[in-house]
């Protein structure tokens, strides 16, 4: 099993929605996705422990209610059947999560696969000057935080705005599930500050993609990035 981008990009739109409820048609519909490519990658997702599985399997539940079904034809000498209760809100890791919806992140997986492995997975590749959708510290969550005049960065795309270094989406689908999400679009501009950003961006970046996925992570320690 490989991780794909929309797999990366689905576990970050879970974050980005936070405790919201939700379906497979929704999120197929926002990333952009079909309902096919959305459940594939909420799949390999669990396989690869960036997701957890919130609901019992329905095998659990099935051997539950045949225990059940086996203790009342059991004679006894006296008729008491003490039924098991199955409790579909038991979190699997214990942690009190909300239950509403199939999966949900694995935040300290998730971080460090973000914060450590993701852009050697999908390194970021730049292309051409091309007017797009401003993205890594040029996006509109870094107003203000960086001196004008550096260079800007864009996701080529024909709806686009700002003329800049192009650099190539995670997945070509990003420029339009950005401009749904404003959390989204933060997020997946952090993580393309980590992939084609100088030593400052990439350290403002990281520390604000570990807030946003992990809030109960230590703080990293500052002056990750050099050069």
């Amino acid at each position: 099993m490989q991780l794909k981008p929309q797999d990366f990009l689905v576990a970050i739109k879970l974050v980005a929605w936070g405790e919201q409820r939700w379906t497979y048609a929704r999120l197929a519909q926002e990333l952009g996705l079909s309902a096919s490519e959305a459940h594939a990658a909420v799949k390999r997702g669990l396989q690869a422990g960036l997701l957890l599985q919130n609901r019992v399997p329905e095998a659990s539940v099935a051997g539950a209610s045949r225990a059940v079904a086996t203790s009342l034809q059991e004679p006894e000498g006296i008729y008491r059947v003490t039924r098991k209760r199955v409790r579909r809100s038991a979190s699997p890791s214990g942690d009190g999560a909300p239950l509403d919806n199939p999966v949900r992140v694995h935040a300290q997986a998730l971080a460090e696969f973000t914060l450590h492995g993701a852009k050697y997975a999908f390194p970021g590749v730049r292309l051409p000057l091309a007017v797009g959708v401003p993205t890594s510290h040029s996006a509109p969550a870094f107003a203000g935080v960086f001196a004008p005049g550096s260079s800007d960065f864009v996701w080529p795309h024909p709806n686009g705005s700002v003329r800049g270094i192009g650099v190539e989406p995670l997945h070509p689908s990003v420029p339009f599930a950005a401009m749904q999400d404003a959390k989204l679009y933060e997020m997946l501009a952090l993580f393309d500050a980590l992939r084609v950003g100088k030593a400052r961006e990439r350290n403002m970046a990281f520390e604000r993609l570990l807030a946003l996925i992990d809030p109960n992570a230590p703080a990293p320690q500052k002056e990750m990035f050099r050069g």
